[in-house]
């Protein structure tokens, strides 16, 4: 069993074994929890590891429209306008979103979701439910109010 020590900043060193047995690269990200008395660290892949895409001056300045949409969508999605066709491309390529969810930040979907939105804000949704009981009563008809 290999050890560690434990540095006056806090820092531990993982020993090599381990490192090479967990395949871990410099800079790689670990998840530290407690559990029953024991530190756990757990390796973290937070976006897949490949080489950047080389992107051409025109791509970049086509990047940099599509990340400062998607900024104000994260922000405002009730104003905010979708990524051109050629944006949601670039920024797919770029890694900047998800290639196979490029559709949800085009302009024609988030048109969509402005409505939804709208929708949500001026309150014609009905929920959320916390139970099919709930959910059953919330659909039912009201009868209108007799004479």
């Amino acid at each position: 069993m290999a050890t560690a020590t434990v540095t006056s900043k806090g820092q531990v060193t993982i020993p090599k074994e381990v490192f090479k047995t967990l395949d871990l690269d410099v800079g790689d990200f670990l998840e530290a929890t407690a559990e029953g008395g024991r530190i756990v660290l757990t390796p973290k892949q937070l976006a897949a590891k490949a080489p950047a895409p080389r992107l051409t001056p025109a791509e970049q300045r086509i990047l940099a429209r599509a990340k400062a949409k998607i900024e104000r969508i994260q922000q405002d999605l009730s104003h905010a306008k979708g990524l051109t066709e050629e944006e949601a491309r670039v920024a797919g390529k770029a890694g900047l979103i998800d290639p196979d969810q490029m559709y949800w930040w085009t302009e024609a979907w988030q048109k969509g979701e402005r409505a939804a939105e709208a929708d949500v804000q001026a309150g014609r949704l009905r929920g959320p439910f916390t139970t099919v009981e709930a959910f059953k009563t919330g659909f039912k008809k009201r009868s209108p109010a007799r004479a």
